[in-house]
């Protein structure tokens, strides 16, 4: 059944399967939210093959719609992307915090994108739910804020349990 496929998948998604490690950076000064959008565009053409120029405006694209600054310093910008196979992530941790138009009014830190297929629907809702789970968990975010190696940075998230983020 492939319908059960599916589903069986999405309910064992981890973050380790949607985000490399080649998708997580350490960046010092971001002057803007713009600026973190091409940065955004740049991991993602490096890790996962994706058109820079075209990945920075799905997520400008996607913010007109409403700020993507989910408070407490983090910010979940998503956006979908043609020809991308699966849904895949990058992670940045801002050295100096920046203005993201965050619910709460507070700079943001933490910057975790999704990017998915054009068609993706539920698997892109529960990816969105994973991280959104994961990056509201106090403990993982002070372990990521606590951090400046990407590598480590990455084995946190790898690590880190959606249930305990629930």
């Amino acid at each position: 059944m492939p319908g059960f496929r599916q589903a069986t998948k999405l309910k064992n998604m981890k973050l380790a399967n949607i985000l490399t490690p080649k998708a997580v950076k350490v960046v010092g000064n971001p002057t803007s939210k713009k600026r973190l959008f091409q940065e955004l565009g740049e991991i993602a053409a490096s890790a996962y093959g994706l058109n820079a120029r075209e990945t920075v405006d799905a997520l400008q694209e996607r913010e007109t719609l409403g700020p993507t600054g989910v408070g407490y310093g983090v910010a979940l910008p998503h956006a979908r992307i043609a020809g991308l196979k699966g849904v895949v992530g990058a992670l940045l941790r801002l050295e100096t915090p920046v203005d993201f138009d965050s619910v709460d009014r507070q700079p943001v830190d933490l910057v975790f994108a999704l990017f998915a297929p054009k068609d993706a629907g539920v698997e892109h809702l529960k990816a969105l739910a994973l991280v959104s789970r994961t990056m509201r968990h106090a403990d993982t975010c002070a372990k990521l804020r606590a951090n400046g190696d990407a590598a480590t940075l990455h084995a946190i998230l790898a690590d880190a349990r959606a249930s305990q983020a629930a």
